[in-house]
């Protein structure tokens, strides 16, 4: 099965990130090529990296008409099965040009939908008539969560195309390591003993990272690692100083999520799973997310979490993620909270709790050719594979988390795309090689020729 995964931009981002992380998780007879319309940045060379086939579009922004003849032949050059569509730009022109190219299996993943805000953009009702106009041109819709799937099915998104396939995340990525701990701390002068503090996103108002800093700044001793990077840099930078914690604070940038445990070579920034390491406690102050990528890793080094909002746990038993607490979203119910952890500071990493093996990469990836066997069958059929997909276990218990109180040249490949090689490293220690199933279900795929 041939698949062109469409997307709008390949900077880092969390549905970046999962997408190159699910392509890693595909069985090899299902064949991928990704298609972004702009920005092919970081996350596009590590696809590179993996083997994977990307091509710019080169689309110059979301009003650009001329990108759309440009996008159908290059769907129909290519020849492919299934056109799946990532971010809400893409959905938008990637659908249409499935269609318009003759392709009838168009998958769709939601990746960002918040309560007021889609990719940051206030959810007018434009934006919302325009989505669900799009939505009917593909075969099936995915949600990163049983909350981004409740609220399209709010919007009129019948719930037959409805599919809920998670993130995930590699979970032994962020195991603990004591060595990455003191290499990060080491590099950016914390001491042994330093209660720190630490977040991850991109430094836009809607992370609400401005919180954070005030909450650091007012807890004595205290130091925030804070990675990412956005229009809010400078703003942070600022605000920190103003408060007199510009020495207490570190805004280290871009980090791979993909990184090994080791931190970064000099000069550059430790991959997220060092970063984890360093930290005493992890922060998601976001008053908006789809799923919460960003807490469940941290929770799988072992960290405390606190947090505003996060639906990959807000629906689970508390005993699912017993170090993950639901906070207020002002500064000073943070300060607290941090103050709280502080003092049991020392005890030690606990194991990942259960919240992480439920959220395993391998079993989304899984839940995903469910979707690709579903959008591809006769109309009427339902193929083995999909019986219950779109589904995911439940937890057993019921109690949720209290809240606190015009045509052109196809464009070619990006420069310097390598040929398809095994060069990256996956989770398990050996050479990462996309030919070689990560799965054990993988060879039963039904995709194989």
């Amino acid at each position: 099965m041939k698949v062109l995964h469409i997307i709008t931009g390949l900077g880092v981002g969390g549905a970046e990130q999962q997408l190159r992380l699910l392509l890693r998780h595909l069985p090899p007879e299902v064949h991928c090529d990704v298609l972004t319309l702009t920005n092919p940045g970081p996350v596009a060379e590590g696809l590179r990296a993996d083997g994977v086939r990307v091509v710019h579009l080169g689309m110059a922004g979301n009003r650009d008409l001329r990108a759309l003849p440009r996008l159908v032949r290059f769907i129909r050059a290519g020849r492919y099965d299934l056109v799946h569509t990532h971010l809400y730009r893409a959905c938008l022109y990637g659908r249409l040009a499935a269609r318009l190219a003759g392709v009838g299996a168009v998958v769709a993943t939601e990746h960002s939908l918040g309560e007021r805000e889609i990719e940051g953009r206030p959810l007018t009702r434009g934006v919302r008539s325009l989505y669900l106009a799009g939505e009917r041109l593909g075969a099936a819709t995915v949600a990163v969560s049983d909350t981004v799937a409740a609220r399209l099915r709010d919007w009129g998104v019948p719930g037959p195309r409805l599919h809920v396939v998670p993130n995930g995340i590699e979970a032994v990525r962020f195991r603990f390591d004591p060595a990455a701990r003191r290499a990060v701390r080491d590099r950016y002068g914390l001491p042994a003993d330093a209660f720190v503090v630490g977040g991850v996103g991109r430094l836009v108002p809607g992370k609400r990272f401005d919180v954070l800093v005030r909450a650091v700044a007012a807890l004595p001793g205290a130091r925030l690692l804070l990675a990412g990077a956005g229009p809010e840099r400078a703003a942070l930078e600022r605000l920190a100083d103003r408060l007199g914690a510009a020495d207490r604070v570190v805004l280290l940038g871009e980090c791979d999520q993909l990184g090994g445990a080791a931190p970064a070579g000099a000069g550059a920034a430790p991959g997220v799973p060092a970063l984890l390491s360093a930290l005493d406690v992890f922060v998601s102050p976001s008053r908006e997310e789809a799923f919460g990528l960003a807490v469940l890793e941290a929770l799988a080094a072992g960290l405390p979490v606190r947090y505003v909002t996060c639906p990959a746990i807000d629906d689970l038993a508390p005993e699912e993620a017993p170090a993950a607490r639901r906070i207020g979203p002002e500064p000073g119910e943070l300060t607290a909270a941090l103050a709280e952890v502080q003092a049991a500071a020392g005890a030690g990493r606990p194991a990942p709790p259960p919240v992480v093996r439920r959220y395993d990469i391998a079993h989304s990836a899984e839940l995903l050719l469910g979707v690709y066997a579903r959008a591809l069958a006769p109309r009427g059929a339902v193929p083995a594979r999909a019986a219950g997909s779109g589904t995911r276990p439940q937890p057993t218990a019921t109690a949720r988390r209290p809240a606190p109180t015009a045509p052109g040249p196809v464009p070619a490949p990006l420069r310097g795309e390598p040929a398809p090689a095994p060069v990256a490293a996956p989770a398990d220690g050996g050479p990462y090689d996309r030919n070689r199933p990560h799965h054990p279900t993988h060879p039963q795929s039904p995709f194989s020729k």
